[in-house]
């Protein structure tokens, strides 16, 4: 773990901080003036430079404010904890306008320092956790139509700071596309702050949200930022927006107006400079009709909406996704990756998913962790999955009972017991003999395009979207592959 770095010409207030987080087990590295910090930072490297910075905001040789500018310039995203004496209390609220993570008061209590250096360390090692992330892999996946739309849709937003409505199921990966957003927009060089709405009781969300001042409820004994503040001249991702109590959306809704807002308990407006990303899996016009949602902050926040499809609608990435995340989990599990065979994926791509990307990535952590062979065969899949997967409805159920043309409407078909047993043929025969006793006239035509579409699609899932490739694999030409296409609507 990379130590925490305490800058104070005091030599008693540096002796206190290092026993007492020694004790915690967190590394310290002490210096007695800014000018020593930064050149310490110069010559760092990665693994050498602070988790966070811990600084008095008076000392000779240059102030704890100069620092912090010089350090935010530099490392953006990391925590910085200004110490003040109570009389330095002015200069220490300007801080945060710089950037610092939190203040902590002179004298201070010993167990609340060490609790705040270890709240500030937890949220760097999230940020780093998250950075990784970002950096070492792929940000989506994805090569169906609909999630190219969704990739399009990034880029034309690129240059945008304008407000996005992300709707999907949950599962679907909202996070990750506020976070490509913001990665790729003017902004980027900000910081990125989410907040789960919905995940916060009604009573803590507006202080979470705007902050509040020293004294403003009970157990406020500091000012703290909220997450309008935290997020300054970057991006604030509101997820689960549909949940917000509805007096919290008129607060919001000022926010976004005029560009100010009151932390709880404050006199004074505080200038957001914050670009606002909200998700939810809602349908919000049906809220706003139930009069719980409010109808001008739907439109304020619905500037540009981006739906993120179900896993169900693009199934053609299903073992590409598989694959990725088998790789990722073995990483972090520090064993092989292991290899799923292609009944396996097939049996994966049968699944509804309800959970979506989430439930897939769990899935292959489980698979990591449970399969006992290298090899994974459908035998391994987790019991939920085997037995979830949707048999053929006996011939004989009246036809008045599910209209086959819902049948139809989708280009991958139900998988039938018959099919996942191997014997594909059966399934088929019975697919037509219901079809046939429901009276319809177009059998030959609606099997055939749902055939051709399995084909299709399998074939290009299994070629990650190359269609010459896949036109060879099936043995047709590119022209054939590409008509086919079209006039499957498999676009």
């Amino acid at each position: 773990m990379k130590p925490i770095w305490i800058v104070d010409d005091d030599q008693s207030i540096r002796f206190v901080l290092e026993k007492a987080l020694l004790r915690e087990e967190l590394p310290t590295r002490s210096f007695t003036n800014a000018r020593e910090v930064l050149a310490a930072l110069d010559s760092a490297n990665d693994d050498q430079g602070p988790q966070i910075l811990v600084s008095d905001i008076r000392m000779p040789g240059g102030s704890g404010l100069d620092l912090l500018n010089k350090v935010k310039e530099k490392h953006p995203g990391l925590p910085v904890i200004i110490m003040t004496a109570f009389s330095d209390l002015d200069s220490a609220v300007s801080a945060f306008q710089g950037g610092a993570f939190e203040y902590l008061p002179k004298p201070f209590d010993l167990p609340k320092a060490i609790e705040l250096i270890r709240r500030a360390v937890e949220e760097s090692q999230r940020e780093e956790v998250a950075e990784e992330r970002m950096n070492g892999a792929p940000e989506m996946l994805g090569q169906a139509p609909a999630m190219q739309d969704v990739f399009r849709a990034i880029g034309r937003l690129s240059q945008s700071n304008v407000t996005v409505m992300i709707t999907g199921e949950s599962g679907t990966g909202k996070e990750l596309v506020a976070r490509a957003l913001h990665k790729h927009s003017p902004r980027a060089n900000g910081p990125f702050v989410a907040i789960n709405t919905a995940a916060i009781p009604k009573d803590l969300l507006e202080s979470e949200l705007f902050g509040h001042e020293r004294g403003a409820f009970t157990g406020a004994q500091t000012m703290r930022r909220g997450r309008f503040e935290q997020a300054e001249g970057g991006t604030l991702f509101l997820d689960e927006i549909g949940d917000m109590p509805f007096d919290l959306q008129t607060r919001l809704l000022r926010v976004l107006s005029d560009g100010h807002f009151y932390r709880v308990g404050g006199h004074s407006a505080v200038k957001a400079n914050v670009r606002v990303i909200a998700a939810t899996h809602q349908d919000l016009e049906q809220r706003v009709k139930e009069g719980v949602f409010r109808e001008d902050l739907f439109h304020r926040l619905n500037v540009i909406r981006l739906r993120l499809p179900a896993l169900r609608e693009r199934r053609e990435d299903i073992p590409m996704l598989a694959r990725h995340f088998l790789q990722q989990s073995a990483k972090q599990l520090g064993v092989e990756p292991k290899r799923i065979s292609d009944a396996a994926l097939a049996r994966l791509t049968s699944f509804a998913f309800p959970g979506n990307v989430r439930q897939l990535e769990n899935v292959c952590h489980w698979l990591t962790v449970m399969a006992p062979a290298q090899s994974i065969e459908p035998k391994d899949l987790p019991p939920e999955v085997a037995a979830a997967i949707p048999v053929a409805v006996p011939a004989t159920r009246p036809a008045e009972a599910a209209p086959a043309e819902a049948a139809v409407a989708s280009p991958m078909p139900a998988v039938t017991a018959a099919a996942a047993a191997g014997n594909w043929e059966s399934g088929l025969e019975a697919e037509a003999m219901e079809l046939l006793a429901a009276g319809r006239h177009d059998v030959w035509e609606a099997l055939t395009k749902r055939f051709e579409s399995r084909l299709i699609l399998t074939a290009l899932a299994n070629t990650r979207g190359r269609r010459i490739e896949a036109a060879q694999k099936l043995g047709i030409g590119r022209n054939t592959i590409t008509r086919k296409i079209q006039e499957l609507g498999l676009e």
